[in-house]
């Protein structure tokens, strides 16, 4: 089924605006999903105007060689290529280099107007045919002095040129002048003073590097979707863990060399908001700080052994030009899963209360927990201190001025705000619309946002586990 430029922008807005998944609207669609991804990476790195393109944008020849030879000399993959130079799909690029190889590795463009009667010559013409005119002895000459320039340029006073740069080198001066193996090499061998490579070690290059690319094509396609499909908030760790979750057997280091080859960074965290007023004898000792072996130096530490052993709460703004809401929420330092939450238009002691309702709630026996905050004033209060006393709650505080003690909370607001609120902020028409984002993003973190300490489960998965296993 062949989708309009109204179609593709329909679903691009709602994807953007975060209403709806590549799955939901494949399905929608009624295509691949891999179809709606494509239309959707291309528009969010081009524009919506990409879209209206389709057959109708020409391509010069010498764009079509530069665009081809990408994948032919620097082996990148199809569709990283396609996004990259948005094209409309990859079939056409699929199409112009069968095209390429059948003529001779020539560029043919087709003649516009009406159809030929027949008597003309049927023989293909090549798009550049400068070289072709050179004859014998000058066309050697220039080839040579085209081989010292590309090979000298490798190497710098500081650094010395690899065997892989030497034979991509090579690969990319055989296309280029149509020159055999044997020549170039014989022409860099006559001058010692250039990097040098034999034929067997360019040879040993290239299979395994084109052999690498064919076999990571899959791998690196796969890498593509979870990027795309989680809005960029997974770096290469967290890749690889869904990797091997998806049944992927692969090293993080070849995640992160792939990713940085393909342009896709995970994104990282800013500010906060301080709700710190000065101390009226209303704190306590820091629990999460324990002594050192040697009984001089102190340490954090936020290690747990199961659920509920360790919790900690904080107060982060998110300030949009419709106004500012406040999120606080409690988190559980085991499996970072957020216990409860509550949003409001002001951070009032209302918007505490409700909260640890939610929480006590949800988890009506935690005598012996600790609970952890910053000196904030809505945590100096009586009334907070009761509410904790009561459920037999062991209250902790951050020393004064060093928000290092509540690291795991910020870590927290600083994932969040990065992924669904930075860069985002002008996007928000209402605090109703965002609050719904904050809402969804928070259940997306308990449910479906792997993390690394948990060995690539969500919050809830791994909560689930500690009480299996207790």
């Amino acid at each position: 089924m062949k989708l309009t430029y109204e179609q593709k922008l329909k679903a691009y807005e709602e994807w953007k605006q975060g209403l709806k998944s590549p799955y939901t609207l494949a399905k929608e669609l009624r295509v691949h999903v891999t179809i709606v991804n494509y239309f959707l990476r291309i528009a969010d790195r081009h524009g919506t105007e990409v879209l209206k393109h389709g057959k109708n944008k020409y391509y010069f020849p010498d764009e079509k060689l530069r665009i081809i030879n990408r994948i032919l000399i620097g082996n990148e993959p199809i569709k990283s290529v396609c996004v990259d130079e948005g094209l409309s799909n990859y079939g056409l690029l699929q199409a112009w280099i069968k095209s390429y190889k059948e003529n001779g590795y020539n560029i043919i463009e087709k003649k516009r107007g009406r159809k030929s009667n027949g008597k003309e010559s049927k023989e293909p013409r090549a798009a550049s045919s400068g070289d072709q005119r050179l004859e014998g002895e000058e066309l050697e000459t220039r080839n040579r002095e085209q081989i010292y320039k590309k090979i000298e340029r490798l190497s710098s006073r500081t650094r010395k040129a690899r065997k892989e740069e030497i034979a991509l080198a090579v690969s990319e001066l055989r296309q280029e002048l149509n020159c055999s193996l044997r020549f170039i090499l014989d022409t860099i061998k006559t001058n010692p003073s250039l990097p040098q490579i034999n034929k067997s070690d360019y040879y040993y290059w290239a299979s395994n590097h084109i052999d690498s690319d064919l076999k990571n094509d899959e791998l690196m396609n796969k890498i593509i979707e979870i990027y795309y499909h989680h809005r960029g908030r997974y770096g290469y760790r967290r890749i690889t863990l869904e990797l091997n979750n998806q049944g992927f057997q692969v090293n993080h280091k070849a995640v992160k060399r792939l990713m940085t080859r393909m342009g896709l960074y995970g994104i990282t965290p800013k500010s906060k908001y301080k709700s710190y007023k000065g101390d009226f004898n209303g704190t306590v000792d820091n629990k999460i700080l324990v002594k050192t072996e040697n009984k001089a130096t102190f340490i954090r530490d936020f290690k747990t052994t199961s659920v509920n052993q360790k919790w900690t709460t904080d107060i982060s703004e998110f300030h949009i030009a419709a106004g500012k809401l406040y999120l606080s929420p409690i988190l559980d330092m085991y499996n970072g899963e957020i216990v409860s939450y509550v949003i409001s238009s002001s951070p009032n002691y209302e918007q505490i209360q409700e909260m640890l309702s939610k929480a006590f709630n949800k988890h009506p026996n935690l005598k012996g927990l600790i609970f952890h905050s910053d000196q904030g004033w809505q945590y100096q209060m009586c009334q907070y201190h009761k509410s904790l006393k009561d459920k037999g709650i062991i209250q902790s505080m951050s020393r004064k001025g060093n928000c290092l003690d509540n690291c795991v909370m910020e870590n927290f607001f600083g994932k969040m705000k990065n992924e669904m609120f930075y860069g985002h902020e002008y996007e928000f028409t209402s605090l109703k619309q965002l609050e719904q984002v904050m809402i969804e993003y928070i259940n997306y973190y308990n449910t479906e946002r792997i993390q690394v300490k948990l060995k690539g489960l969500t919050p809830c998965q791994a909560r689930y586990q500690a009480l299996q296993l207790a």
